[in-house]
């Protein structure tokens, strides 16, 4: 196991259900593999379901939620995607709160496919160069955001570094990029 990532905690934000699974579990492992601490940060306390596209897949533990945890506590957000994760997540007061702060803190957040709508709502795309799954081209030009079809992305133009991907098929990029942004 690599220490790059030694003594970091990295929040992965996720609603109680909706989360593609693969878009959460291949970021946590590399933030593990690198020697990081990963921690499932949620709206709720108990456990997520986590989905393979539409279908049921993984429950998994959440560690602590919005309600009693904010950007002080780690290092770093990772931003899974699925259509319904971020759609619950940008309707949520609290959990936008959370994204913001990391922004705001000047901390790295890595999002990967619908992830970017939460994005959308805290309104930290403006200016900022991204990809996403390509149906939410529009929404982010919409939020002033310079919106490309690539695989993975990592802008510094803005309070933060943040990476972008869109799909399940750039895990592997968005991992090596996240982690390499989370090593600061």
């Amino acid at each position: 196991m690599a220490t790059d990532l030694k003594g970091k905690s990295i929040a992965f934000l996720v609603a109680p259900e909706g989360t593609e699974q693969v878009e959460l579990t291949e970021p946590w492992h590399a933030v593990e593999h690198a020697g990081g601490q990963a921690r499932l940060v949620s709206t709720q306390s108990g456990r997520i379901q986590g989905f393979h596209h539409l279908d049921k897949a993984d429950h998994f533990d959440i560690d602590t939620t919005v309600d009693v945890s904010d950007h002080t506590e780690f290092d770093g957000l990772v931003l899974p995607g699925g259509v319904a994760n971020p759609d619950f997540l940008r309707i949520q007061p609290k959990a936008v709160a959370f994204v913001k702060g990391f922004f705001d803190a000047g901390k790295p957040v890595a999002a990967i496919c619908h992830a970017p709508w939460t994005l959308i709502e805290a309104d930290v795309v403006r200016g900022r160069r991204l990809t996403s799954w390509p149906s939410l081209r529009t929404d982010l030009r919409n939020a002033a955001a310079d919106w490309v079809d690539e695989e993975v992305v990592t802008c510094r133009n803005g309070p933060n570094t943040l990476v972008t991907s869109r799909k399940p098929d750039d895990l592997k990029a968005f991992c090596q990029a996240a982690v390499e942004i989370f090593k600061g």
